[in-house]
Protein backbone atom coordinates (compact mmCIF):
# COMPACT_ATOMS: atom_id res chain seq x y z
CA UNK A 1 0.00 0.00 0.00
CA UNK A 2 2.96 2.29 1.04
CA UNK A 3 4.43 1.79 -1.76
CA UNK A 4 1.38 2.00 -3.93
CA UNK A 5 0.51 5.81 -2.50
CA UNK A 6 4.21 6.41 -3.72
CA UNK A 7 3.37 5.63 -7.29
CA UNK A 8 5.15 7.51 -9.92
CA UNK A 9 8.35 7.92 -7.79
CA UNK A 10 11.83 6.30 -8.57
CA UNK A 11 12.51 2.71 -5.94
CA UNK A 12 15.24 4.76 -4.43
CA UNK A 13 13.34 7.46 -3.35
CA UNK A 14 10.45 5.19 -1.87
CA UNK A 15 13.20 3.50 -0.13
CA UNK A 16 14.04 6.54 1.65
CA UNK A 17 10.80 7.92 2.35
CA UNK A 18 9.99 4.40 4.09
CA UNK A 19 13.39 5.09 6.07
CA UNK A 20 12.47 8.58 6.86
CA UNK A 21 9.65 7.09 8.75
CA UNK A 22 11.01 4.39 10.50
CA UNK A 23 13.35 6.91 11.77
CA UNK A 24 10.88 9.08 13.13
CA UNK A 25 9.06 6.17 14.95
CA UNK A 26 11.68 4.62 16.57
CA UNK A 27 12.89 8.52 17.57
CA UNK A 28 9.58 9.10 19.02
CA UNK A 29 9.10 5.70 20.54
CA UNK A 30 13.24 6.04 22.63
CA UNK A 31 11.82 8.99 23.76
CA UNK A 32 8.85 7.77 25.57
CA UNK A 33 10.56 4.91 26.59
CA UNK A 34 13.30 7.08 27.93
CA UNK A 35 10.85 8.91 30.24
CA UNK A 36 9.29 5.32 31.58
CA UNK A 37 12.91 3.69 32.24
CA UNK A 38 15.15 6.16 32.92
CA UNK A 39 13.13 6.91 36.11
CA UNK A 40 13.12 3.42 36.85
CA UNK A 41 16.98 2.82 36.38
CA UNK A 42 17.33 5.92 38.49
CA UNK A 43 15.17 4.18 41.39
CA UNK A 44 16.80 0.93 41.37
CA UNK A 45 20.13 2.84 41.59
CA UNK A 46 21.63 1.02 38.45
CA UNK A 47 23.82 3.72 38.51
CA UNK A 48 27.52 4.09 36.40
CA UNK A 49 30.50 2.54 38.27
CA UNK A 50 32.88 5.67 37.68
CA UNK A 51 36.33 4.92 36.66
CA UNK A 52 38.31 7.21 39.64
CA UNK A 53 41.43 7.29 37.15
CA UNK A 54 39.60 9.92 34.88
CA UNK A 55 38.93 12.58 37.64
CA UNK A 56 36.82 14.67 35.10
CA UNK A 57 34.34 12.12 35.31
CA UNK A 58 33.86 12.14 39.31
CA UNK A 59 30.67 14.56 38.33
CA UNK A 60 29.24 12.14 36.78
CA UNK A 61 28.35 9.25 39.96
CA UNK A 62 25.15 8.68 40.39
CA UNK A 63 23.75 8.74 36.57
CA UNK A 64 21.86 5.65 35.48
CA UNK A 65 23.31 3.19 33.19
CA UNK A 66 22.17 0.56 30.67
CA UNK A 67 19.60 3.34 28.97
CA UNK A 68 20.10 0.71 25.64
CA UNK A 69 17.30 -0.69 26.63
CA UNK A 70 15.40 2.02 25.87
CA UNK A 71 16.37 2.60 22.13
CA UNK A 72 16.81 -1.27 22.07
CA UNK A 73 13.14 -1.90 22.72
CA UNK A 74 12.07 1.07 20.56
CA UNK A 75 13.72 -0.32 17.61
CA UNK A 76 12.64 -3.97 18.14
CA UNK A 77 9.26 -2.93 18.58
CA UNK A 78 9.16 -0.71 15.29
CA UNK A 79 10.87 -3.71 13.26
CA UNK A 80 8.48 -6.11 14.07
CA UNK A 81 5.41 -4.03 13.33
CA UNK A 82 7.37 -3.08 10.12
CA UNK A 83 8.29 -6.82 9.31
CA UNK A 84 4.18 -7.54 9.97
CA UNK A 85 3.11 -5.32 8.01
CA UNK A 86 5.20 -5.50 5.14
CA UNK A 87 4.96 -9.00 5.01
CA UNK A 88 1.10 -8.55 4.59
CA UNK A 89 1.95 -6.61 1.76
CA UNK A 90 0.67 -3.31 3.21
CA UNK A 91 3.81 -1.10 3.03
CA UNK A 92 5.74 -3.60 -0.10
CA UNK A 93 6.23 -6.08 -1.79
CA UNK A 94 7.77 -9.27 0.71
CA UNK A 95 10.93 -10.47 -0.62
CA UNK A 96 11.06 -14.16 1.38
CA UNK A 97 15.01 -14.46 0.88
CA UNK A 98 16.15 -10.93 1.97
CA UNK A 99 13.69 -11.65 5.56
CA UNK A 100 16.82 -14.02 6.85
CA UNK A 101 19.39 -11.69 6.75
CA UNK A 102 17.21 -9.17 8.19
CA UNK A 103 16.36 -11.10 11.06
CA UNK A 104 20.44 -12.64 11.34
CA UNK A 105 21.22 -8.68 11.66
CA UNK A 106 18.88 -8.08 14.23
CA UNK A 107 20.05 -11.09 15.77
CA UNK A 108 23.56 -10.07 15.81
CA UNK A 109 22.73 -6.95 17.69
CA UNK A 110 20.44 -8.33 20.15
CA UNK A 111 22.93 -11.28 20.80
CA UNK A 112 25.75 -8.73 21.70
CA UNK A 113 23.08 -6.48 23.42
CA UNK A 114 22.64 -9.30 25.62
CA UNK A 115 26.67 -10.01 26.51
CA UNK A 116 26.78 -6.54 27.49
CA UNK A 117 23.37 -6.90 29.90
CA UNK A 118 24.52 -9.98 31.40
CA UNK A 119 28.14 -7.57 31.98
CA UNK A 120 26.37 -4.51 33.03
CA UNK A 121 24.08 -6.73 35.62
CA UNK A 122 26.60 -8.20 37.06
CA UNK A 123 28.90 -4.88 37.91
CA UNK A 124 25.43 -3.15 38.75
CA UNK A 125 23.58 -5.93 40.74
CA UNK A 126 25.46 -8.27 41.66
CA UNK A 127 27.95 -5.82 42.40
CA UNK A 128 30.70 -7.42 41.11
CA UNK A 129 32.86 -4.61 39.80
CA UNK A 130 34.46 -5.57 36.93
CA UNK A 131 31.55 -8.23 35.02
CA UNK A 132 32.43 -10.33 32.84
CA UNK A 133 35.98 -10.47 32.01
CA UNK A 134 37.66 -9.71 28.84
CA UNK A 135 38.00 -13.03 28.19
CA UNK A 136 34.54 -14.12 28.84
CA UNK A 137 33.13 -10.91 26.71
CA UNK A 138 35.49 -11.73 23.56
CA UNK A 139 34.58 -15.84 24.06
CA UNK A 140 30.68 -14.60 23.82
CA UNK A 141 31.48 -12.33 21.04
CA UNK A 142 33.08 -14.63 19.17
CA UNK A 143 29.74 -17.35 19.52
CA UNK A 144 27.67 -14.98 18.40
CA UNK A 145 29.58 -13.49 15.47
CA UNK A 146 30.32 -16.79 13.96
CA UNK A 147 26.69 -18.04 14.77
CA UNK A 148 25.48 -15.48 12.35
CA UNK A 149 28.38 -16.01 9.67
CA UNK A 150 27.52 -19.83 10.00
CA UNK A 151 24.25 -18.97 9.40
CA UNK A 152 24.40 -15.94 7.20
CA UNK A 153 26.36 -18.80 5.18
CA UNK A 154 24.34 -21.91 5.25
CA UNK A 155 21.54 -19.90 3.91
CA UNK A 156 23.49 -18.40 0.62
CA UNK A 157 23.25 -15.01 2.36
CA UNK A 158 27.39 -14.03 3.03
CA UNK A 159 28.48 -11.99 0.06
CA UNK A 160 32.09 -13.24 0.13
CA UNK A 161 33.08 -10.22 -2.52
CA UNK A 162 34.99 -7.42 -0.51
CA UNK A 163 34.43 -4.35 -2.55
CA UNK A 164 37.69 -2.26 -2.41
CA UNK A 165 36.40 1.37 -2.19
CA UNK A 166 37.23 4.09 -5.18
CA UNK A 167 37.57 1.45 -7.79
CA UNK A 168 35.61 -1.74 -9.62
CA UNK A 169 37.85 -4.05 -8.02
CA UNK A 170 36.39 -6.90 -6.25
CA UNK A 171 37.92 -10.10 -4.11
CA UNK A 172 36.56 -12.98 -3.95
CA UNK A 173 37.89 -14.39 -0.61
CA UNK A 174 35.82 -17.64 -0.55
CA UNK A 175 36.12 -19.61 2.74
CA UNK A 176 38.46 -16.58 4.23
CA UNK A 177 35.65 -14.54 4.14
CA UNK A 178 34.61 -16.05 7.58
CA UNK A 179 37.82 -15.64 9.57
CA UNK A 180 38.21 -11.92 8.52
CA UNK A 181 34.29 -11.06 8.64
CA UNK A 182 34.67 -12.50 12.24
CA UNK A 183 37.76 -10.20 13.43
CA UNK A 184 36.12 -7.06 11.89
CA UNK A 185 32.74 -7.67 14.27
CA UNK A 186 34.27 -8.92 17.16
CA UNK A 187 36.78 -6.04 16.78
CA UNK A 188 34.19 -3.19 15.68
CA UNK A 189 31.69 -4.22 18.51
CA UNK A 190 34.58 -3.84 21.01
CA UNK A 191 34.92 -0.49 19.35
CA UNK A 192 32.33 0.94 19.80
CA UNK A 193 32.02 -0.41 23.19
CA UNK A 194 35.09 1.57 24.31
CA UNK A 195 34.00 4.43 22.29
CA UNK A 196 31.41 5.08 24.95
CA UNK A 197 33.46 7.22 27.44
CA UNK A 198 31.56 10.82 27.25
CA UNK A 199 28.46 11.85 27.13
CA UNK A 200 26.80 10.85 23.61
CA UNK A 201 30.27 10.16 22.03
CA UNK A 202 28.82 6.81 20.86
CA UNK A 203 25.63 7.57 20.25
CA UNK A 204 26.85 10.78 18.00
CA UNK A 205 29.41 8.71 16.06
CA UNK A 206 26.82 6.36 15.79
CA UNK A 207 23.88 8.59 14.34
CA UNK A 208 26.55 9.58 11.28
CA UNK A 209 27.23 5.80 10.54
CA UNK A 210 23.93 4.83 10.59
CA UNK A 211 22.82 7.94 8.32
CA UNK A 212 25.67 6.87 5.53
CA UNK A 213 23.80 3.10 5.79
CA UNK A 214 21.05 4.26 5.06
CA UNK A 215 22.32 6.44 2.28
CA UNK A 216 24.72 4.04 1.02
CA UNK A 217 21.42 1.41 -0.23
CA UNK A 218 19.05 4.34 -1.42
CA UNK A 219 21.97 5.74 -3.65
CA UNK A 220 22.62 2.58 -5.53
CA UNK A 221 19.64 1.13 -4.88
CA UNK A 222 20.72 -2.47 -4.94
CA UNK A 223 23.23 -2.47 -8.14
CA UNK A 224 26.01 -3.59 -5.95
CA UNK A 225 24.83 -6.37 -4.30
CA UNK A 226 25.61 -9.71 -6.40
CA UNK A 227 22.79 -11.46 -3.86
CA UNK A 228 19.72 -10.72 -3.25
CA UNK A 229 18.52 -6.81 -4.45
CA UNK A 230 15.76 -6.43 -1.67
CA UNK A 231 18.93 -6.77 0.79
CA UNK A 232 19.54 -2.86 0.66
CA UNK A 233 16.01 -2.13 1.45
CA UNK A 234 16.18 -4.54 4.52
CA UNK A 235 19.36 -2.92 5.36
CA UNK A 236 18.18 0.38 5.11
CA UNK A 237 15.15 0.24 7.04
CA UNK A 238 17.63 -1.22 10.23
CA UNK A 239 19.80 1.32 9.51
CA UNK A 240 17.30 3.71 9.99
CA UNK A 241 15.78 2.34 13.40
CA UNK A 242 19.38 2.25 14.37
CA UNK A 243 19.52 6.18 13.59
CA UNK A 244 15.95 6.75 15.16
CA UNK A 245 17.47 4.82 18.36
CA UNK A 246 20.31 7.08 18.68
CA UNK A 247 18.95 10.47 17.89
CA UNK A 248 15.90 9.67 20.62
CA UNK A 249 18.73 8.56 23.06
CA UNK A 250 20.88 11.62 22.81
CA UNK A 251 17.90 13.47 24.00
CA UNK A 252 18.89 12.28 27.41
CA UNK A 253 22.27 11.03 26.46
CA UNK A 254 23.64 14.52 25.52
CA UNK A 255 25.98 16.61 27.83
CA UNK A 256 25.74 16.29 30.70
CA UNK A 257 23.89 13.31 30.44
CA UNK A 258 20.79 12.18 32.07
CA UNK A 259 21.76 8.47 31.64
CA UNK A 260 24.53 6.21 30.27
CA UNK A 261 23.74 3.41 27.37
CA UNK A 262 26.21 1.05 29.03
CA UNK A 263 27.42 -1.75 27.44
CA UNK A 264 24.09 -2.99 26.65
CA UNK A 265 23.53 -0.13 23.88
CA UNK A 266 26.99 -0.15 23.02
CA UNK A 267 27.56 -3.56 22.21
CA UNK A 268 23.76 -3.68 20.42
CA UNK A 269 25.69 -0.68 17.87
CA UNK A 270 28.01 -2.33 16.75
CA UNK A 271 26.54 -5.76 16.12
CA UNK A 272 23.72 -3.76 14.03
CA UNK A 273 26.47 -1.91 11.92
CA UNK A 274 28.24 -4.43 11.33
CA UNK A 275 24.97 -6.73 10.28
CA UNK A 276 24.41 -4.07 7.65
CA UNK A 277 27.58 -3.48 6.70
CA UNK A 278 27.53 -7.19 5.78
CA UNK A 279 24.39 -6.92 4.10
CA UNK A 280 24.88 -4.30 1.91
CA UNK A 281 28.31 -5.83 0.47
CA UNK A 282 30.70 -2.87 1.81
CA UNK A 283 32.36 -3.97 4.58
CA UNK A 284 35.52 -1.96 3.90
CA UNK A 285 33.45 1.21 3.00
CA UNK A 286 31.67 1.01 6.09
CA UNK A 287 34.79 0.57 8.38
CA UNK A 288 35.77 3.81 6.69
CA UNK A 289 32.68 5.56 7.94
CA UNK A 290 33.39 3.94 11.62
CA UNK A 291 37.12 4.84 11.84
CA UNK A 292 36.51 6.77 14.85
CA UNK A 293 35.35 3.85 16.51
CA UNK A 294 37.75 1.78 14.85
CA UNK A 295 40.80 4.28 16.29
CA UNK A 296 39.43 4.80 19.42
CA UNK A 297 39.93 0.61 19.64
CA UNK A 298 43.57 0.94 18.37
CA UNK A 299 44.52 4.10 20.39
CA UNK A 300 44.10 1.55 23.41
CA UNK A 301 45.34 -1.18 21.66
CA UNK A 302 48.72 1.11 20.35
CA UNK A 303 49.15 2.32 23.71
CA UNK A 304 48.93 -1.05 25.76
CA UNK A 305 51.81 -2.43 23.29
CA UNK A 306 54.19 0.43 23.23
CA UNK A 307 53.61 0.85 27.21
CA UNK A 308 55.21 -2.49 27.35
CA UNK A 309 57.39 -2.41 24.51
CA UNK A 310 58.93 0.65 26.23
CA UNK A 311 58.56 -0.18 29.52
CA UNK A 312 56.51 2.73 30.90
CA UNK A 313 56.77 5.33 27.76
CA UNK A 314 53.12 6.66 26.65
CA UNK A 315 51.83 7.16 23.02
CA UNK A 316 48.90 9.04 24.39
CA UNK A 317 48.17 10.96 27.74
CA UNK A 318 45.29 8.40 28.72
CA UNK A 319 43.84 6.12 26.44
CA UNK A 320 41.41 5.41 24.43
CA UNK A 321 41.96 8.45 22.77
CA UNK A 322 38.88 10.86 23.70
CA UNK A 323 40.61 10.81 27.22
CA UNK A 324 43.83 11.83 25.81
CA UNK A 325 42.14 15.58 24.73
CA UNK A 326 40.48 15.62 27.99
CA UNK A 327 43.99 15.83 29.21
CA UNK A 328 44.40 18.29 26.82
CA UNK A 329 41.91 20.34 28.32
CA UNK A 330 39.65 19.86 25.94
CA UNK A 331 35.78 20.30 27.02
CA UNK A 332 33.49 17.23 26.75
CA UNK A 333 31.49 18.95 24.29
CA UNK A 334 34.19 19.97 21.88
CA UNK A 335 35.59 16.57 21.54
CA UNK A 336 32.20 15.48 20.97
CA UNK A 337 31.73 17.66 18.17
CA UNK A 338 34.98 17.46 16.94
CA UNK A 339 34.66 13.46 16.81
CA UNK A 340 31.27 13.58 15.48
CA UNK A 341 32.38 15.86 12.51
CA UNK A 342 35.11 13.94 11.83
CA UNK A 343 32.51 10.94 11.86
CA UNK A 344 30.52 12.57 9.00
CA UNK A 345 33.41 13.68 6.75
CA UNK A 346 34.71 9.91 7.28
CA UNK A 347 31.03 8.58 6.87
CA UNK A 348 30.50 11.04 3.20
CA UNK A 349 33.92 9.56 2.18
CA UNK A 350 32.73 5.91 3.04
CA UNK A 351 29.44 6.66 0.78
CA UNK A 352 31.40 7.91 -1.83
CA UNK A 353 34.09 5.12 -1.94
CA UNK A 354 31.57 2.92 -2.15
CA UNK A 355 29.39 4.10 -5.14
CA UNK A 356 31.93 5.89 -7.64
Amino acid sequence: MLYGLLEGLRYNHKMAIEAAIVCALVFLLTCVAGKIIIPILRSKKMNQPINVYVKEHSGKAGTPTMGGICFIIASLAVLLLWIVLERSGIIGRTDDKAILPFALTLLLGVGNALIGFVDDYKKLVKKENEGLTSFQKMILQIIVAAAYLAMMGITNNLPTVLHIPFSNVRVDLGILAYPLYLLVIVGFVNSTNITDGLDGLASSIGSAVSMGLIVLPVLVAGRFLMYQPAMPRYSAVIAASLLGALLGFLVFNHYPAKVFMGDTGSLYIGGIIMGCAIMQGELISVIIMGFVFVFEMLSSLMQTLYYKATHGKRIFKKAPVHHHFQLCNWSEIKIVTVFFVVSVILTALGVFGAII
